[in-house]
């Protein structure tokens, strides 16, 4: 049986990719149900976190390949273009509270699951975010 990676909508579980295509300490950019670009991580402890891929400071699509670290026992994800720090969690900015256009620096978090346990969810407790 395939394993996956999972994402929720707000409405549904729906594939986002094979889990073994996710590296752990990596990120991979998929396509959500309503073509939303997601980054969805495993870090080195195999906890799954999916984020929207746009960047607020850079408006850059790229945070799928941010630098995955922790603050305390906060996981974090770093901008590749101008380093800002985002909880994984909830999609908060560390760093910044507000982008450069004014708009709250947050990444908008969804569910995530392993579909080899699919009782469970991950993270995330529903769609939020702007």
């Amino acid at each position: 049986m395939s394993r996956y990676v999972e994402i929720h909508d707000g409405t549904r579980w729906a594939r986002a990719c094979p889990y073994d295509d996710l590296i752990p300490g990596r990120g991979v950019a998929v396509l959500g149900a309503r073509g939303e670009q997601v980054a969805v991580f495993r870090d080195r402890a195999g906890a799954l976190y999916a984020v929207d891929n746009r960047d607020p400071f850079s408006g850059a699509h790229v945070m799928s390949r941010g630098i995955l670290g922790s603050r305390g026992d906060v996981p974090t994800v770093a901008s590749p273009m101008y380093k800002q720090v985002f909880d994984l969690r909830d999609g908060r900015c560390l760093d910044e509270p507000t982008a450069p256009d004014g708009t709250p620096a947050v990444l908008r978090v969804w569910p995530v699951r392993d579909s080899a346990d699919a009782t469970s969810q991950l993270t995330g407790a529903g769609v939020h975010g702007p």
